[in-house]
């Protein structure tokens, strides 16, 4: 039986969900992959996420970790960019992501990573390199080419949104 752990950059997908005009189910994600190819078992779930403040999206974090994620925050840290003059927030969990995928790579065959950030290309390439088997989601215009090569296999976002969108709010 297939081992697989899944892992979402939960603000590079919220920007490529923006993009697309549509929203992916949690929960439905995890059906769609663990039933998909057959005879995956879950072993692992991963959210990670950048946040105002700590008590920033409590109810959402509470519903993904009832669905089994493990849920990775960090506080936005505000930049000032000289050359719009406008101020940006950002999170980079990138470490936190890797740090976790190399630390649980015993317990898988098979990563499931929603990210298109490129940052990821060497430590997919090194992942594959343990006979791992990689899927990348993303979207197009938002996914690296770089990331987009090293992996074994890419699926987009609107190809398997039936399966996946959110057709329900959470409370």
């Amino acid at each position: 039986m297939k081992r697989l752990s899944i892992f979402v950059d939960g603000n590079n997908m919220f920007y490529a969900q923006q993009k697309n005009g549509w929203f992916f189910d949690p929960k439905r994600v995890i059906e769609y992959f663990t039933s998909e190819e057959g005879g995956l078992t879950l072993v692992n779930a991963f959210w990670y996420t950048g946040l105002k403040d700590p008590q920033d999206q409590r109810g959402f974090r509470d519903a993904l970790i009832s669905l089994g994620y493990t849920v990775r925050t960090k506080i936005l840290k505000e930049y000032y960019d000289d050359s719009s003059g406008r101020y940006s927030q950002k999170a980079n969990l990138d470490i936190e992501i890797v740090v976790d995928m190399f630390n649980t790579v015993e317990q898988y065959d098979r990563v499931l990573l929603f990210s298109g950030d490129g940052d990821f290309e060497r430590a997919i390439e090194l992942l594959r390199s343990k006979s791992t088997h990689i899927t990348v989601v993303s979207t197009e215009g938002m996914i690296a080419r770089e990331l987009r090569n090293a992996t074994d296999r890419y699926i987009d976002l609107n190809d398997i949104r039936p399966y996946i969108e959110k057709l329900e709010s959470y409370n």
